[in-house]
């Protein structure tokens, strides 16, 4: 887990004392953060997609349907960017200049691979569904011959990557700091609300692994 980035184009240069290098923090935020955003560029036009991912130990998986730009695109070996961030909080200061946000976030940088072993393909895909709702995939139809032939997975190592964290309540100028006005930080934290069943389908008890996942996002 080194303190360093591991190459020049992660190390953080905007605020670098925010900076995190340290994998075990990298991992937990990956892990948290249910959306990312995959940035590439096709025939000279960027692109941001926001979709879903998963942390599989040193590798950050990425699926689409085999007519999928992206996918198309990524699997060529092209140069991609994956983000994910989490919003902890509005941090409200006493001048304009000094609002910010409590956040941390993620970066990995390098070339996708397309996933062609089979038995890989499955547990990405198992991941996925676990990065949801944990213990999920146990309780599904797992993926049919024809849906895994029109999904692609693509692998993302994690070369190269940083996170960035911001935390804590405002900086104001000192001459500030005796304006009558209300600085602090406004927390926010994804929430789940009430399960709303299927209309289509009769009367199913809630199963444990969706109350106890809803438990920890109240």
């Amino acid at each position: 887990m080194p303190a360093t980035p591991t190459s020049r184009r992660v190390r953080v240069r905007r605020a670098p004392q925010r900076a995190v290098y340290e994998r075990e923090q990298i991992d937990a935020i990956l892990d948290e953060a249910i959306v990312c955003h995959v940035g590439f560029v096709d025939d000279g036009q960027p692109y941001v997609i926001p979709m879903l991912h998963a942390r599989v130990a040193d590798v950050v998986y990425l699926h689409g349907s085999t007519a999928s730009r992206m996918v198309r695109t990524l699997a060529t070996g092209a140069p991609c960017s994956v983000t994910a961030t989490l919003l902890d909080g509005i941090v409200l200061a006493r001048s304009a200049f000094h609002h910010s946000a409590n956040y941390r976030s993620v970066t990995v940088l390098g070339s996708a691979t397309l996933v062609r072993d089979e038995d890989e393909r499955m547990s990405a895909l198992r991941a996925f569904t676990q990065q949801l709702v944990p213990g999920r995939w146990e309780h599904v139809r797992p993926p049919s011959r024809q849906e895994m032939k029109g999904t692609q997975v693509l692998a993302l190592a994690l070369d190269e990557v940083s996170a960035k964290v911001r935390s804590g309540p405002p900086v104001d100028d000192d001459e500030d700091l005796a304006l009558d006005v209300w600085a602090g930080e406004l927390p926010l934290a994804l929430q789940a609300g009430e399960p709303r069943p299927d209309p289509q389908q009769d009367a199913i008890t809630l199963p444990e692994h969706v109350r106890a996942w809803r438990a920890t996002r109240r």
